[in-house]
């Protein structure tokens, strides 16, 4: 029987579907759905009646300072979840991402970005069909499931800074309350202000994701606080025996001492050896050949990092066709 593919863009179309990744569930897709300025989109393979896979992708609006411009893109974490072992998921994914890539070319989206792949390798065949390119990338996580302690593969220096911010007054709790969070994610904001090529969403994304996952486990948010004022803090996101770090910052030019930037991470690795996940991985830690100020500065932590790959696609075709000339 032939695969069926049905596209939503509406929470409340949205059937009972199985799964356990987050980065592609019916949740992520309705705290895309309420945040201004996203636009879900899920697309899901059945057969028989029954789903044998789903894709999730957001389409939003990118603006960038340098080189000026305002462009309309579409971001895929990963390449899908899949119910059945006996599955061809090459092929179902293959259906799928032609029908993304229509669906997304359609909305006049300029570029079309696959990041954070668990396998590098998974769908090749299919990407290159339909147009997309390659370029190198790398990812740093942390394995939590062969340690004692997350301090055993810190730096010397990581360490002491920890033990001098909570001794220099710093406090760690979790965001327990809308005004936390609001706090929380306009210190964030204006954190990520001043780097220019990092994203980051409407603050009411983080109201619900309170909302839609935090109370279900499928998040975190995690405050640093000084005299009672947040200064620093981190996002987890939860999905099968892995956490991701999806935000985390601090006030580290006016809070030095309390090194709240540090005490986020620290925190948040803690937390997930707790609760017996595998795995924290960072997200977004930059290009293989260039020095990436974030990617340094998560390494103390004692992750690792590893080659990976991020897949593109542009609207316009001539430079798409350079670009994959370039990066074949």
């Amino acid at each position: 029987m032939p695969l069926k593919l049905t596209t939503y863009y509406h929470g409340i179309d949205l059937p009972e579907l199985p799964g356990n990744n987050t980065f592609h569930s019916q949740e992520l897709f309705r705290i895309y759905e309420a945040t201004p300025g996203y636009i879900p989109l899920l697309i899901v393979a059945s057969k028989e009646g029954k789903p044998v896979g789903k894709l999730l992708a957001t389409l939003r609006k990118s603006v960038r300072i340098f080189p000026p411009a305002i462009i309309k893109r579409c971001d895929i974490f990963g390449t899908g979840e899949y119910f059945n072992e006996e599955d061809d998921r090459e092929y179902i994914f293959s259906e799928m991402l032609q029908r993304l890539t229509d669906e997304a070319l359609i909305k006049n989206t300029f570029l079309i970005e696959f990041r954070n792949l668990e396998n590098s390798l998974f769908g090749y065949k299919a990407f290159k069909e339909n147009h997309y390119f390659a370029i190198n990338w790398l990812r740093v996580r942390n394995s939590l499931h062969s340690i004692d302690k997350v301090e055993e593969r810190f730096s010397s220096s990581r360490i002491r800074q920890v033990k001098k911010g909570l001794k220099n007054g710093a406090e760690i709790r979790e965001a327990c309350n809308v005004d936390d969070i609001k706090a929380f994610s306009r210190m964030l904001h204006h954190v990520y202000s001043s780097k220019v090529r990092r994203h980051f969403p409407s603050r009411e994304f983080f109201l619900h994701l309170e909302q839609q996952m935090i109370k279900e486990g499928k998040s975190k948010i995690f405050i640093i606080t000084y005299k009672n004022k947040i200064i620093g803090g981190s996002t987890c996101i939860y999905s099968g025996d892995s956490v991701y770090l999806w935000f985390s910052g601090g006030m580290r030019k006016t809070y030095a001492l309390q090194y709240p930037g540090i005490l986020a991470v620290w925190q948040a690795l803690v937390d997930a050896k707790q609760r017996g996940y595998r795995h924290l991985e960072f997200m977004d830690v930059g290009l293989p050949f260039r020095k990436h100020g974030y990617r340094e500065f998560v390494l103390r932590f004692g992750g690792k990092q590893s080659s990976t790959r991020r897949w593109f696609r542009f609207r316009w075709t001539w430079l798409n066709k350079l670009l994959s000339k370039i990066y074949e």
